[in-house]
């Protein structure tokens, strides 16, 4: 998510996922204008899209937008148990997902047979490298994303790896998501 439009848009569909909801709290972080927007939506104020938002915050992440949805359950919270609540759950979510840097990358595409299938795919996962797609035809074309400091090694292992029998072109640097 890089732009306001897309954050609404994805709150709006949270909304209209749970209707019957209660509440739901959001906080976005944009680089895109500096953007730093938060809602209590209906609890008591400073409770909850501020806290949720100071999470964020202290992750040190952008263009991420954290919404919890909350159904009443017939107990009532108090001002601090809602801060906990929410706090709580913006930092499980946050532990759960998996995050992405945006960095200046570079897309290999390694065209290999078969039978080098398996021991490519698992050098790149031990290599922690992104696999962006996999198209099983003739022979197996893999798109594997790594960062551009690294792409001419990483052309040269694969290499090593396929005893030469591999294709690998590489592609254009660009700025480009990629796991961390």
């Amino acid at each position: 998510m890089e732009t306001e439009d897309e954050a609404v848009g994805f709150l709006e569909s949270v909304r209209a996922a749970n209707p019957l909801a209660r509440h739901n709290v959001y906080a976005y972080v944009l680089r895109e204008g500096n953007r730093t927007r938060y809602s209590d939506d209906g609890e008591p104020a400073r409770t909850s899209g501020l806290p949720t938002l100071s999470v964020i915050e202290h992750e040190e992440l952008k263009d991420v937008i954290c919404v919890t949805t909350r159904y009443f359950g017939g107990t009532l919270l108090g001002t601090g148990g809602l801060v906990r609540a929410y706090t709580k759950a913006a930092q499980d979510a946050f532990a759960a997902a998996q995050k992405v840097i945006q960095a200046e990358c570079i897309d290999l595409t390694v065209q290999v047979a078969y039978p080098l299938y398996d021991a490519l795919s698992h050098w790149a996962v031990e290599q922690g490298l992104q696999v962006v797609s996999t198209d099983f035809a003739a022979d197996v074309k893999v798109v594997l994303r790594v960062l551009a400091g690294e792409a001419q090694a990483a052309s040269a292992a694969l290499g090593d790896l396929t005893h030469g029998q591999a294709q690998v072109t590489m592609g254009q640097p660009s700025f480009s998501p990629i796991a961390c």
